[in-house]
């Protein structure tokens, strides 16, 4: 049964029965009874793409993501979706494994699909892109940092002043050199800590040595292999990594070089992965808000999308500025970086 004959049965017009499934406040009670009980008999499935085409809302968003495997990008995406079914929207995943022309490729089929908004995590697209979709009527919101992010809605984390407490909290342990494996994902956040971690040194009149900072893959295997080029050159008391699983593999290969963590070496990684309270020794971290990240990202998303349905459609009207969403870090002090009472642990 179609909206046709809904309409014919119930013996109002369509434009009536289309109201009842839009804006059913505006239809008299009985009326609005009496076409919901008809098209629950009939189990009658709107067609939500034909609705978007006629009140110009598909009820669907896009989220663009960098590596549907890593666990990081999971957590934001839950904290989108659970804000995205309360609403009542569908959203497209797009995994775009770190691939420009295949995000590029992404935005433009859910811009064909006339998704409500986007929202774009860690995205690697330049301003004049982002710009592009924009002006096509579609709000566009960034989780993460981004090269261009002053120029759009985004949400993100203050990850140098995380990286300094970190920094901070391993010279109050105690460890006079300490050395910094940086990954090179997520680019800008990535930048922001090593900027935070040679500021606690210069602070605390500690040396700044390049065989103590070493740029490797985002990945176990990176730090694994960054650890132990580390260590050929002198291992420092203490290892920084700009995430988890760098951490994780830094702490292999100390312990494959007959040393141990956190006595011979202590180690604090960054992201707070759910694995991080599971390896031995447990893994100081400092904790991203994955999940709130999400959850404010879609939230900022669905505030442009109903202010836009509130705007008046004149020349003049003046846009908002966009807004920046910066959430805080928190530290999770276990046993890997030698703190004895570990006040932080979380288990």
């Amino acid at each position: 049964m179609n909206i046709k004959q809904i309409a014919k049965a119930a013996g109002v017009s369509v434009a009536t029965v289309s109201r009842v499934m839009n804006h059913p406040e505006n239809v008299a009670p009985k009326t609005r009874d009496k076409i919901l009980k008809i098209m629950e008999e009939e189990e009658y499935k709107p067609n939500w793409f034909a609705q978007g085409l006629n009140f110009n809302k598909t009820k669907t968003i896009g989220l663009v993501i960098p590596h549907m495997l890593n666990s990081m990008y999971m957590e934001i995406a839950k904290g989108v979706e659970d804000v995205a079914q309360q609403k009542g929207y569908i959203t497209f995943m797009c995994n775009v494994e770190k691939d420009t022309e295949i995000e590029k490729n992404y935005i433009e089929q859910l811009l064909t699909r006339r998704v409500d908004g986007i929202i774009l995590m860690f995205s690697s697209l330049d301003e004049k892109f982002i710009k592009s979709v924009e002006e096509q009527d579609v709000p566009v919101v960034l989780i993460g940092e981004d090269r261009c992010a002053k120029g759009f809605n985004t949400v993100k984390v203050n990850c140098r002043i995380g990286a300094e407490n970190m920094v901070y909290q391993l010279i109050e342990n105690g460890h006079d050199s300490i050395g910094i494996l940086y990954g090179n994902d997520p680019q800008q956040e990535t930048q922001d800590m090593l900027e935070g971690y040679k500021n606690v040194l210069k602070e605390n009149d500690m040396d700044i040595s390049d065989e103590y900072i070493k740029l490797v893959e985002n990945t176990i295997e990176g730090g694994y292999l960054g650890a132990k080029k580390m260590m050929a050159s002198g291992a420092p008391r203490a290892i920084f990594t700009t995430s988890d699983e760098i951490a994780y593999g830094a702490m292999d290969a100390i312990k494959d070089s007959g040393l141990k963590v956190p006595e011979d070496i202590a180690v604090a990684g960054f992201g707070n992965a759910r694995m991080s309270n599971l390896v031995e020794p447990k893994l100081t971290t400092v904790e991203l808000p994955f999940h709130k990240m999400g959850v404010y990202g879609a939230r900022l998303l669905f505030d442009l999308i109903e202010s836009e349905d509130k705007e008046d459609n004149t020349e003049n009207q003046a846009k908002e500025e966009p807004r920046q969403i910066i959430l805080q870090t928190k530290l999770r002090i276990r046993k890997s970086c030698g703190h004895k009472e570990r006040i932080g642990e979380m288990f």
